[in-house]
């Protein structure tokens, strides 16, 4: 595996990103494309109102099919942003001062999903700017870091 770092560390997961997106997104190109494409040929006078149903019908579950790739996505992504909450917590009480374990409360969700790539070392004193400064924005703190502790195990 490769060094991670802020400009390589997203992931991307080539069966969804290169073939169920763009396969759902040429669907719905299709389903709104095939009737405007045949109304323009003059095929306006064959439209029944069940040729009408059937159309938006089409365009409808392509929408939905759609939408449902991207929120399975950001469900799986939402729960990881759980799990990395719990793991990170459980991680802030073994590696930060007293001062600082009293304020782990303070820390929202993107802070500790940002906060997790920084080394243990570069931990404690990250940390401490992020709240004293309140730095809510993930790249800016990804930025911050210095010592990157990978995550292969990212959805």
């Amino acid at each position: 595996m490769i060094a991670q770092n802020f400009s390589n560390h997203t992931k991307i997961v080539p069966a969804f990103h290169f073939f169920v997106v763009p396969v759902l997104a040429l669907n719905l190109v299709r389903a709104v494309y095939w009737p405007i494409a045949f109304l323009a040929r003059g095929g306006h006078i064959a439209l029944s109102p069940s040729a009408v149903v059937g159309i938006v019908l089409n365009i409808l579950v392509a929408v939905a099919l759609l939408l449902l790739a991207f929120l399975a996505r950001l469900f799986a992504l939402g729960v990881q942003d759980r799990v990395i909450r719990l793991e990170e917590r459980m991680r802030y009480e073994r590696l930060l001062a007293e001062d600082l374990k009293t304020r782990i409360g303070e820390f929202t969700i993107s802070q500790l999903v940002s906060l997790r790539f920084a080394g243990d070392a570069e931990l404690p004193s990250l940390a401490r700017k992020v709240l004293d400064e309140k730095i809510k924005e993930r790249k800016a703190i990804k930025q911050m870091i210095q010592s990157w502790r990978a995550d292969f195990q990212r959805v």
